[in-house]
C-alpha cells in the first residue's frame, strides 16, 4: 500500500545550482576582510547601499547579486570581472575562466562603470601617508572615523555627493595637492567619457587592442549584439527523419544531438521536435512567435533538418513549406520580443537535384541554365536575420548515414573551436563554408544570407565541449 509520500530527486538544474554555490563558497573562503570591503565598493552600482552595509562576508554579497539576477550558474561573468579588477586571478578557476579569457571579454561584457573603476584604481594608489594628507585638507567635512581606508574615504566623498561620474573637481584638487601623478588617471577618464558622449566607445587603447584580438580583422570599430540579458534565448530544432512518402533521412539523429549539445553549451534552452508535420510545425512557430520570455533573451535560433527544394523545406507529411514563411513569424511586427535581437536560422536540406562540380579551388562552379528565385528572397526584408543554408539553391546537400550531415557536423565543430576565440558568427560560417567545400569527391558549398547590423559574438562558455565530432574525409 502506498504511503502517499512522494520521493524527491534533484533536477539537473538543481545540481548545477548546488555546484555553483559550492564554487562561491570556495571563493569566499579565499577572500580576506579587506577583499570583502573592496568587493562591496565595486558593487555599489549593483546592490542597494543599505544591503551592502549589512554584508559581513563575500557570501552575503554573492547572495545579493543573485537576488538582483546579476549572478547565476549560467552566467558568472560579473563576478569574474570583479575578481579580475581586484587582481584575484587565481580565484577565476572556480568560475571556469582564465585571466586571459576575462581580459578579452571585458570590452564587450563589462558591467562595472568607468567611474567605479577609476575610484578603485585611485584607492589602490593612495598610500596611508597620502590618505592622511587628504583627510587633513578636508578635515572639517569628514566624519570622525578611527582608521579610514582609501576606499572608505572615496566612498564617503561619493555618498556626500562631493564627487560623482560627472564632477571630479574636488578629487582632482586633492590629487594635484597630494599625489599629482594621479591627475593623469582622472584626465584619461574625462577624455574617454567625452569621447563616449560623442558616440564613440568608452575604450582605452589597451581595450581596443583586446577587441581586435577577439574579433575578425577590421571589425573592431563595429558594434556587437548584446549578450548579457537574463538568458541566452531559445533554440528550436526541427528534426525530420521519417516521411509519408519521401526517403528516410538516416543520420539526422546525430545532427540533432550535436545541435542540442553545442547550443546548450552556448547557454540556449534547446527544444527538439522529431518528425514534425505541417500542422505541428505551425503550432511550434506560433508558440515561439508569441513566447513571452523572448523579452529576457539575447537571441533566437531555429534549425531545420529535413528534405528540401528551392527555398523551401518538407514537413514529415510531405508538405512543402517556404523558408520565408517560417522566418516571417519572427519579424518585428509578428514577434516584438525579438526586436533588435539576432534571429539565426540554420537549414540542413537539399535545395535541388544538381551536384556541384569538383574543381581544384580555381574557379567557381556555375550552372547557367538554372533559373530560380535568389536565396535573398527567403529572408524577411528587415534587420537582424541570418539564414545559414547547407547548400546553394538548386543543389543537393550531403548527409552521412551514421555521422550526420557535412554542414551540421562542421557547424558544430567550428562553433566549438571558434567561439572561445571570440569569433563572430559570420566568420564562423565562412570557416564552415571552407571546410564543407573542401570535402569530396562530390562538392557542396553552404550559403549564408543575412541582414544583421552588428556582430553576433557568443560569450565564451565556462566549460569545454566534448572532443570534436568525427568528420568524413
Amino acid at each position: 500500500m502506498s504511503s502517499g509520500v512522494q520521493s524527491w530527486s534533484p533536477s539537473l538544474e538543481d545540481n548545477d545550482r548546488e555546484k555553483f554555490r559550492k564554487r562561491l563558497l570556495n571563493i569566499d573562503s579565499n577572500l580576506e576582510d579587506t577583499e570583502v570591503e573592496k568587493l562591496k565598493f565595486l558593487c555599489r552600482d549593483f546592490i542597494p547601499y543599505r544591503k551592502l552595509e549589512k554584508a559581513r562576508s563575500a557570501l552575503d554579497i554573492f547572495e545579493d547579486l543573485m537576488t538582483e539576477d546579476l549572478l547565476n550558474e549560467k552566467d558568472p561573468f560579473l563576478l569574474a570581472e570583479l575578481l579580475y579588477i581586484m587582481k584575484q586571478n587565481s580565484l577565476l578557476k572556480h568560475l571556469n575562466y582564465t585571466k586571459e579569457q576575462v581580459k578579452v571579454l571585458l570590452p564587450t561584457r563589462k558591467k562595472v562603470s568607468p567611474f567605479r573603476n577609476l575610484l578603485y584604481e585611485l584607492s589602490e594608489d593612495i598610500d596611508s601617508e597620502s590618505l592622511k594628507n587628504m583627510i587633513f585638507i578636508l578635515k572639517e567635512s569628514l566624519p570622525k572615523v578611527e582608521t579610514p581606508t582609501s576606499l572608505s574615504f572615496l566612498g564617503h566623498l561619493e555618498k556626500q555627493a562631493k564627487i560623482d561620474a560627472d564632477d571630479l573637481t574636488l578629487l582632482e584638487d586633492l590629487c594635484k595637492n597630494v599625489l599629482p601623478h594621479l591627475v593623469r588617471k582622472t584626465d584619461k577618464y574625462k577624455k574617454e567619457k567625452e569621447a563616449g558622449q560623442k558616440g564613440k566607445e568608452l575604450l582605452s587603447a589597451s581595450d581596443i587592442n583586446q577587441i581586435r584580438q577577439a574579433l575578425p580583422a577590421g571589425s573592431s570599430d563595429r558594434t556587437v549584439y548584446r549578450m548579457n540579458r537574463k538568458h541566452r534565448g531559445y533554440c528550436v530544432v526541427i528534426n525530420n527523419q521519417n516521411f509519408t512518402s519521401l526517403s528516410e533521412r538516416e543520420g539526422t539523429k546525430k545532427d540533432a544531438e550535436c545541435l542540442k549539445h553545442v547550443f546548450q553549451w552556448l547557454g540556449f534552452n534547446v527544444d527538439i521536435r522529431d518528425d514534425v508535420t505541417k500542422e505541428c510545425l505551425e503550432e511550434v512557430l506560433q508558440k515561439y512567435q508569441r513566447h513571452p520570455d523572448h523579452a529576457n533573451g539575447d537571441c533566437f535560433v531555429f534549425c531545420v533538418l529535413t528534405h528540401g527544394k528551392f527555398g523551401a523545406i518538407y514537413s514529415s507529411d510531405d508538405a512543402l513549406i517556404p523558408i520565408r514563411e517560417i522566418m516571417s513569424h519572427f519579424t518585428a511586427k509578428q514577434c516584438p520580443g525579438l526586436v533588435d535581437k539576432p534571429k539565426l536560422f540554420f537549414i540542413q536540406a537539399c535545395q535541388g537535384k544538381e551536384i556541384q562540380s569538383s574543381v581544384c579551388i580555381e574557379a567557381d562552379a556555375i550552372n547557367p541554365e538554372l533559373i530560380e528565385p535568389p536565396l535573398e528572397d527567403s529572408v524577411p526584408n528587415e534587420a537582424d536575420f541570418l539564414l545559414g543554408l547547407s547548400t546553394v539553391p538548386g543543389y543537393v546537400s550531403f548527409r552521412h548515414r551514421r555521422e550526420g550531415s557535412w554542414y551540421i557536423q562542421s557547424l558544430y565543430n567550428h562553433l566549438k573551436d571558434l567561439v572561445p576565440r571570440g569569433e563572430d558568427i559570420l566568420s564562423i560560417l565562412t570557416a564552415v563554408n571552407n571546410d564543407v567545400g573542401r570535402r569530396g569527391p562530390k562538392k557542396q558549398i553552404p550559403q549564408p544570407v543575412f541582414t544583421l547590423r552588428k556582430k553576433v559574438i557568443f560569450p565564451v562558455p565556462p566549460q569545454e565541449l566534448p572532443e570534436r565530432v568525427p568528420t568524413d574525409s
